[in-house]
């Protein structure tokens, strides 16, 4: 019975490995036909190789470390050297401890041998487990390059600590790993197999176990001397000091402990391996007692001493070229070395009318996309399966003009189907895709305070030259699951009033069908047996998995990070295409500050990568030719990456910075402005992103596009920018912003206030906002019928040589999630003004043109335009009278006297114009 028992579980063993060994090949299998049906199975094959040579090599370098190893321990049981000075006694008490033992007998045995074979596999497999993603260290060791930079300390070309050291420190760690396992499993089996002698033995004197273990142990003290040369190389990374990298401390004390435990660790590796023939025990004790000793104290009280009593008491003079370092090193990890640094002169003499304000003017940005979405949901949802996940920022010449708008694409999204239309049929085979999207002007607004809509409605309609030739979304952001097309049952295409219109996918990037095997196959790796089941999937039928566009690049180039928002754009051939921005980065750049918890302080825009919509066809374009890591994977995958000029030009003119770099580079900046080490020393001039308010809570600014005409320049140009206030005060010292358009593309400018000027910050707006009567009792009003206010982000808007702040104010009903773009605020010099429409705003500010609007002649109004007596009616005089009340209460609690001075003295005159009009009616 007993024997039956262990046949069958024996069977039911064999069968579980069997099926584990399967479902890996099963796959692999269906990974590598995912890979070839989208033209990269080259890549595919390169990562398997190299993973599979590296767990081969980690496994064999395992296995015989760990099988020698026990080979020697089993081949010296029972082994043991007399003691040629012991007594008499001493000779009897150890022939007594000859005497048979049932664990040497055991390990001596039959057993042993397959019993030390597990071991070995199980070490080797231990080792291998390590290798993972590491296959890519190696690789970028292979194809490394040159940055052309020498590091400051050791004169080594960055390319160095990029590329080599991650090498040696993994091939280190392995060694290590592996030495210092397989001698405590020697050790372990030694000590069971050890008798009295363990504890009353003579440890001064060598045995062959004792030798054994020697060997072991001089190889790992041998091998931690290299261990210390690669740590020395650590301290231009080090965090421990005034600035990231080597200071003074680091150098004259770290440093020289590195370099000294070094030379001691191999002197203790060289007595411990001619101690296996001197046989002096003691020796060993000394040598290792010492590098404990030495460790210690050099390498944790001496930089301690050296910190406090050395660098402390004259800290700036004796960092000073430390922080120089860190300035220098971290700009250029960053890519700040190269931004264009300019004055930006302020006047306020805003001649809002001037024909080269009118492109800044007409894309002013009054949506955000946060109550956008809302809207979008509410006005073009139109089924409850079709969602938009994202709202985004773009341009577009559209009738010939340079405009920027906002672009949301239609997916779909199965959870949202009814309960009982969530078949196999209508998630796997019917509802397939997503379709279209709609496009709006990010300035121009409808009745009711709706957004107008350039691109809108299932099919899609058109108000301008935009178009769309295919307009189904087969691949996007939410479209999670997989699905399988040309089936017999026909796709859902979109809704046509109460019928429903059906489409067969056109494109062939899916994966075959083919064969009843490969049915099988996807049928297990899916995890979905209907499929096999299903009579509507026959041969031609074609598997689209991996839909979600960011796991999707991800499995071609799983290396890359890459940005949080991908965005779709309509290419000049009607196709959509989503366009996502990746990323390479080290943290192994000397001397310059990290930005995430990873302590990666390097970072490019390496690389753009665009998905076609419909077929989900990747095209990865190198947009930085000199970055060193990105030429690595190029030289690593040479199928993949392409220049940048091969992009077509219709996605090329959509190529944006990303808000993730340049809020990296931002935040940077604002400590890295500081050039001078005196200044950066004492942290004089920190920088801070300024604070608003959006809806209703405070919080940091983030970056915006905008399109403007920069100083100096000819053409209006999509840009991204940031404005920067002091730590201690709120207004703004500055502005950086990244350049996009054509050959200046990721160009970086920062454009300082001058230091004597008084420039309001988002902060002092907001404030002045909140004290503003007029908007308080009109926000008031709104509270009390029922509605909650929205408001959106403040645009600080460069303008000639003024500064335009602008914010939109939605409304939304406490009943109802249709958020209403009510109001637009409005600010320049001291006036800030509310209005229903931009243009009233900017008229209330400007004073009103008679021939035209704000941005269309060359007529030049006056800042506050003069009004004769008996000239202008009575209200447009009160509302003016109004206004510089208002603003004179806002510099009164500002403490801005001067400003409170002239609006009063403005008031006066006003009052006058108005007594005297009165008169004339």
């Amino acid at each position: 019975m007993e024997q039956r028992m262990n046949g069958s579980t024996i069977r039911l063993i064999i069968f579980i490995i069997i099926l584990g060994v399967l479902s890996l090949f099963t796959g692999l299998y269906s990974e590598w036909l995912w890979f070839e049906s989208v033209n990269y199975g080259s890549v595919f094959t390169t990562i398997m190789l190299n993973k599979i040579a590296l767990y081969a090599a980690l496994f064999t370098f395992g296995f015989l470390l760990f099988y020698i190893n026990l080979q020697i321990t089993r081949k010296n049981m029972g082994i043991r050297e007399k003691d040629e000075t012991a007594d008499e006694v001493r000779e009897v008490i150890y022939l007594d401890q000859e005497r048979p033992s049932p664990w040497r007998d055991f390990m001596q045995g039959a057993y042993a041998k397959w019993i030390f074979l597990g071991i070995s596999l199980f070490g080797g497999l231990i080792l291998s487990s390590v290798a993972g993603d590491f296959w890519i260290v190696i690789q970028q060791y292979i194809n490394r390059v040159s940055v052309g930079t020498l590091d400051p300390v050791f004169a080594k070309d960055l390319g160095f600590y990029f590329f080599n050291l991650n090498f040696y420190q993994f091939i280190y760690s392995t060694v290590m790993t592996g030495l210092i396992l397989v001698t405590i499993t020697v050790g372990v089996i030694y000590a069971l197999n050890a008798s009295s002698d363990l504890l009353f033995g003579n440890w001064r004197q060598f045995t062959v176990a004792k030798s054994h273990i020697a060997i072991l142990v001089a190889l790992i003290f041998g091998l931690k001397a290299w261990g210390y040369v690669l740590s020395s190389y650590g301290i231009l990374f080090s965090p421990e000091g005034i600035v990231f990298g080597a200071t003074y401390t680091d150098m004259y004390a770290r440093l020289l402990s590195y370099r000294v435990l070094m030379v001691i660790s191999i002197i203790v590796a060289v007595l411990i391996f001619i101690n296996i023939f001197v046989k002096k025990f003691n020796l060993v004790l000394i040598s290792i007692g010492v590098w404990i000793l030495v460790a210690i104290v050099l390498g944790g009280v001496y930089p301690t001493v050296i910190q406090s009593f050395i660098v402390q008491p004259n800290e700036f003079n004796k960092e000073r070229p430390y922080i120089e370092r860190a300035i220098e090193y971290t700009r250029a990890a960053y890519g700040l070395n190269n931004a264009e640094i300019q004055q930006f002169d302020v006047d306020n003499q805003l001649d809002i009318y001037d024909p080269d304000h009118k492109s800044t003017i007409d894309n002013i940005r009054l949506w955000d996309w946060q109550p956008l979405m809302t809207t979008y949901k509410n006005l073009q949802q139109l089924r409850p399966y079709y969602v938009f996940d994202d709202v985004d920022v773009d341009r577009y010449v559209i009738d010939g003009n340079y405009r920027q708008v906002m672009v949301s694409a239609r997916e779909i999204d199965q959870a949202e189907l009814p309960e009982q239309a969530k078949t196999w049929i209508n998630q796997r085979l019917m509802y397939t895709h997503g379709y279209g999207l709609v496009v709006s002007p990010v300035t121009e607004v409808a009745e009711e305070g709706f957004p107008e809509f350039f691109v809108k409605d299932i099919p899609p309609r058109f108000s301008t030259d935009l178009t769309m030739e295919r307009p189904e979304i087969y691949f996007g952001e939410v479209t999670n699951n997989y699905v399988i097309v040309n089936t017999l049952q026909k796709e859902f295409d979109y809704p046509m009033g109460e019928q429903n219109v059906y489409a067969t996918y056109e494109g062939d990037n899916g994966i075959k069908v083919k064969s009843i095997f490969r049915k099988l196959a996807f049928s297990w790796v899916l995890k979905d047996y209907k499929m096999m089941l299903s009579n509507q999937v026959t041969n031609d039928s074609q598997i689209l998995m991996n839909r979600n566009i960011v796991d999707r690049v991800k499995m071609v180039a799983p290396y890359l990070g890459y940005d949080s928002d991908p965005y779709i754009v309509i290419n000049d051939d009607g196709k959509l295409y989503w366009i996502m921005d990746a990323y390479t980065y080290t943290n192994k750049y000397p001397y310059s500050e990290p930005f995430d918890s990873a302590r990666n302080n390097y970072i490019r825009n390496s690389v753009k990568v665009t998905i076609d919509a419909y077929t989900g066809d990747m095209m990865f374009y190198i947009a930085d030719e000199n970055d060193p890591i990105i030429k690595t994977y190029a030289a690593i995958f040479p199928n993949i990456y392409k220049p940048i000029s091969q992009m077509p030009e219709g996605l090329k003119s959509h190529v944006r910075y990303p808000v993730d770099m340049f809020m990296i580079q931002a935040n940077t900046y604002r400590t890295f402005h500081m050039s001078d080490p005196y200044v950066f020393y004492n942290k004089e001039d920190p920088w801070l992103i300024p604070m608003e308010v959006v809806e209703d809570k405070s919080q940091a600014m983030e970056p915006y596009y905008i399109i403007m005409r920069l100083p100096g320049e000819e053409e209006a140009e999509y840009i991204l920018m940031m404005p920067f206030t002091p730590k201690s005060r709120p207004n703004m010292v500055g502005w950086m912003c990244a350049r996009m358009d054509g050959d200046n593309y990721g160009k970086l400018l920062v454009y300082n206030f001058p230091k004597q000027e008084t420039i309001y910050g988002p902060e002092q707006i907001e404030s002045r906002i909140n004290q503003n009567t007029v908007i308080a009792q009109q926000l008031s009003l709104w509270d009390q019928r029922g509605s909650r206010v929205y408001r959106g982000n403040l645009l600080v808007i460069p303008m000639g040589k003024s500064i335009l702040y602008v914010e939109p104010m939605y409304l939304q009903a406490d009943s109802s999630k249709l958020p209403e773009l009510k109001r637009v605020i409005a600010g320049f010099g001291n006036k800030t003004v509310m209005e229903p429409t931009l243009e009233e705003a900017l008229v209330a500010l400007f004073g009103k043109d008679s021939e035209a609007e704000p941005g269309d002649t060359d007529q030049i109004p006056d800042d506050t335009p003069n009004v004769s007596p008996g000239s202008g009616s009575v209200s447009e005089l009160a509302r003016q009278a109004r206004q510089y009340y208002d603003q004179a209460q806002e510099s009164l609690v500002a403490g801005d006297w001067n400003a409170y001075g002239n609006n009063l003295e403005k008031l006066k005159e006003t009052l006058a114009q108005l007594e005297a009009t009165a008169g004339v009616e």
